[in-house]
Order: structure tokens, then C-alpha cells, then sequence
């Protein structure tokens, strides 16, 4: 199932909130402990900076929200946050930019990406890339092949020898 995310819809906290509730719980929101369903839980505090209802369940006294059993469990962000972050690492958008439009840091960006990518590869191991360890970086671009430009003069190399090459990203 593809994630969409209809921004006019989801720009109000109870739309965020039910999405959330729809793509990390979609067997509904329950105690991460126990199982216990949502109507064997009580409304226990809403907490101030992100919005969210904090539930105690009845069986096992644990406390949970929306963000139980995810990245973002522990952090203090709105549902829209949350919803336009996801958003916005799918997108592949650059760190610092997805941070100052949400209003967080961009290690906090850094984070939670890495902690979802990693997940994400869980749920994929057969990575075509794993598998091929010999694979060089410019075959897998759409250029890869092409020449440089031809030597300026006979007998000069089209490229620059190891020990004249600088910058972080050669070796």
C-alpha cells in the first residue's frame, strides 16, 4: 500500500493524529505491553508540547500513546510534525531544509532518518546492492562509461594521478 499524504486533509491535528493511528497502528492503537485493546485504557494526561493523549491501561498499568513502539516514541513532537517529517524523508528532502520547515533541529532529522531507514532495510534484506559487492559508485549512475576528455597532450594521462587528486570525496 502506497503512503500518500493529502496535505489539505492533514494539516488539522486530528487528521494527522487518526493517520498515525492508521500507518503505526493498523490494528489499532492498543497497550505495547499486554495488547490490551484501547477500551481497557484510560485518557491518563495530554501532554502539553506535542498535544497527544497519554493512555493507562487497566491490565498492566503501562502507560502509551500513538509514538509507543516507534521511532518516535519518547519525542516530543505534534502529530503534523510527525506527518510532514515522514513525508519528507520519503521525499528524500535535505535535512536542514525538512528541519526548518518542521521546526526541529537537523540532528533530530539526522535521527529519526537513520532510525527509519534502518527499519526499512528489516523489512527489505534483499537489497540488490547487498548482494553485488563489487559494484563500482559511477556504474550506477546514468553517465557511467563515459569517457573524460582526451588527453591534451601525448603520453599525459586523461586523469589526474592518485597523489594529485584532492578533496574528501576521493580516495
Amino acid at each position: 500500500m502506497p503512503i500518500e499524504f493529502p496535505f489539505v486533509d492533514l494539516m488539522s491535528s486530528q487528521n494527522s493524529y487518526e493517520w498515525l493511528v492508521a500507518y503505526f497502528h493498523p490494528q489499532g492503537l492498543g497497550c505495547p505491553r499486554c495488547g490490551a485493546t484501547l477500551a481497557e485504557a484510560r485518557a491518563f494526561r495530554v501532554i502539553k508540547s506535542s498535544g497527544l493523549t497519554d493512555y493507562r491501561c487497566e491490565v498492566c498499568d503501562k502507560t502509551y500513546n500513538v509514538y509507543s513502539g516507534t521511532v518516535f516514541e519518547g519525542r516530543r513532537l505534534s502529530p503534523e510534525q510527525v506527518v510532514l517529517l515522514v513525508r519528507g524523508i520519503v521525499k528524500g528532502e535535505q535535512a536542514q531544509i525538512l528541519a526548518n520547515e518542521i521546526g526541529v533541529c537537523r540532528q533530530t532529522v539526522q535521527v529519526i532518518r537513520h532510525q527509519l531507514q534502518a527499519k526499512a532495510s528489516l523489512l527489505q534484506p534483499d537489497s540488490p546492492l547487498q548482494a553485488d559487492e563489487e559494484s563500482e559508485t559511477d556504474e550506477m549512475y546514468q553517465n557511467a562509461g563515459e569517457k573524460r576528455r582526451s588527453a591534451s597532450g601525448p603520453g599525459r594521462p586523461t586523469t589526474p594521478t592518485r597523489q594529485q587528486t584532492t578533496g574528501p570525496w576521493q580516495l
